[in-house]
């Protein structure tokens, strides 16, 4: 694709960038549908997150950012006005630059990742949910999952100051819904997230026993490293369902676009031209 001082850009701001997969689905679809615009990874150590991202919105040909870890949860007090979604989340993965220069935070983690449970056939509707990993990615799944209607859930971090106050937000949207933490045995639910980086790294341990799950649970994945992660092989070998982090991916994108003005895509079209390797 031709970049000239027409085109629109779109950073992707997180650290480090070998991972991102979203420029190899992006570009492709902005060449295909004759996009003047493209999505630049810009690596941003957490420590320089804060002046980088005062000095990169003054672009002024920046449209907005997709944002990932490490800053999901800093960039909700850096914009200047961020939507329910991403305040329930407690994080932004995404950053609209309006046309008066303010920024708007959103948050499609948890949009995407429900987008692909529901077109598996999979329903949510008065389940029992485990979400190990409270983080930015957690959090916005855990807010979906509770937007789409499951009954209960389970949260589990290794911090458990993150789990009590994600805890405490689901309980102030969603008053009938069940919320405890603490707990990560997968025993007993209908369906289980990895919402931690557990998989990105050769010899990493599994974040779930998977001998304790059932062959009837839903496993989801986060992790984009591979399309089959240690902790999917395991769950597929018990006859599981699953869903690889790259499906929570391209059901987010679509509202990417609409959010940044670029019309919208199915997952299935942005397949077609997608690039997406893994190593």
């Amino acid at each position: 694709m031709d970049i000239s001082g027409k085109t629109k850009l779109i950073g992707h701001f997180g650290y480090p960038t070998e991972g991102f997969r979203a420029p190899m689905i992006y570009n492709p679809w902005f060449e295909h549908k004759g996009i003047d615009a493209v999505v630049v990874p810009m690596g941003i150590k957490a420590e320089d997150y804060v002046d980088a991202l005062r000095s990169i919105r003054k672009f002024t040909n920046l449209v907005g950012a997709l944002v990932t870890m490490p800053h999901k949860v800093t960039t909700l007090g850096l914009v200047d006005e961020a939507t329910p979604t991403a305040q329930i989340a407690g994080a932004c993965n995404a950053i609209l630059v309006r046309p008066d220069g303010s920024l708007l935070g959103d948050q499609f983690d948890g949009a995407g990742f429900v987008r692909g449970v529901l077109r598996k056939g999979f329903k949510l509707q008065g389940t029992r949910v485990l979400v190990s990993g409270n983080g930015g990615v957690g959090t916005a799944i855990a807010a979906s999952l509770a937007g789409a209607g499951v009954a209960e859930m389970v949260l589990f971090d290794s911090n458990q100051t993150s789990s009590d106050g994600l805890a405490s937000r689901l309980r102030e949207h969603y008053p009938q819904l069940v919320v405890t933490t603490g707990r990560n045995d997968p025993a007993g639910f209908d369906l289980i997230v990895n919402a931690t980086p557990l998989g990105s790294r050769v010899g990493d341990p599994l974040p779930f026993d998977m001998s304790r799950v059932a062959s009837t649970t839903f496993v989801g994945e986060v992790v984009m490293k591979q399309q089959i992660t240690p902790m999917l092989a395991a769950a597929q070998a018990k006859g599981c369902r699953i869903q690889p982090g790259t499906d929570m991916l391209f059901e987010m994108i679509p509202a990417y676009l609409e959010f940044f003005g670029f019309g919208t895509a199915t997952s299935d079209e942005l397949r077609t031209v997608a690039r997406i390797q893994f190593s």
